[in-house]
């Protein structure tokens, strides 16, 4: 097994560091977030760092990288309050990815990759419409990550919109049947194959599949 260490970390040049941090943590989640300006621009790019903080009240948030230049993504959500998370679909990894691309303020990421600008129950950020599930959110606080100088932003989750057909009769959401993908480092694209799901993890209990009977 290969290992290396914090000092040969910070000798590596600067691409092979940026690919071996970012994919060694594991899969992360594929999402798109979308904003639009006080001016009416709408804007929409591809963040990892979307993670779940607490169901009651439901809240997520995400990491954004430092305010060093411009953050489109963020400067819109300080001046309305308001995005939203789009799961990205399989068919729509190509899409996704170019709105990585640093374009103007004034350009839509929608009209440049062919993204639908979709728009819900007068909720005053656009939705992605080709994703399958999506989440309209109204920002709360921020902390700023004083080692790297990022952000974390924090939002309630106010609106959550999916097919019925995903859905469990628990409430768990089968992310495998909505393809939704996940991203390996910056640039690789993954569809998940759920293995398994178990029942909650009790000391000196045996551990329970929900899906035991399926595989007898």
């Amino acid at each position: 097994m290969k290992h290396i260490t914090a000092a040969e970390i910070q000798q590596m040049e600067k691409i092979f560091r940026l690919n071996l941090v970012n994919s060694c943590t594991g899969y992360k989640s594929a999402n798109l977030i979308a904003t639009k300006s006080q001016k009416g621009n709408p804007n929409v790019a591809v963040f990892s760092s979307v993670t779940h903080l607490g169901s009651d009240p439901a809240l997520l948030g995400f990491v954004t990288r430092p305010l060093t230049v411009e953050r489109n993504t963020y400067k819109n959500i300080r001046e309305t309050g308001y995005f939203t998370v789009n799961h990205i679909h399989e068919k729509m990894i190509e899409q996704a990815h170019q709105t990585a691309a640093k374009y103007d303020e004034h350009i839509s990421e929608f009209a440049k990759t062919g993204l639908e600008e979709e728009y819900l129950d007068d909720f005053p950020a656009p939705y992605v419409g080709q994703s399958e599930i999506k989440l309209g959110c109204k920002y709360v606080n921020e902390y700023e990550i004083k080692e790297n100088d990022t952000l974390l932003i924090v939002a309630a989750i106010e609106h959550i919109y999916f097919d019925e057909g995903i859905q469990m009769p628990d409430g768990w959401l089968r992310l495998d049947d909505a393809g939704s993908v996940a991203i390996n480092g910056l640039d690789g694209y993954a569809l998940p194959a759920l293995l398994d799901r178990f029942h909650y993890a009790r000391p000196d209990q045996e551990v329970k599949s929900f899906f035991s009977h399926e595989n007898s």
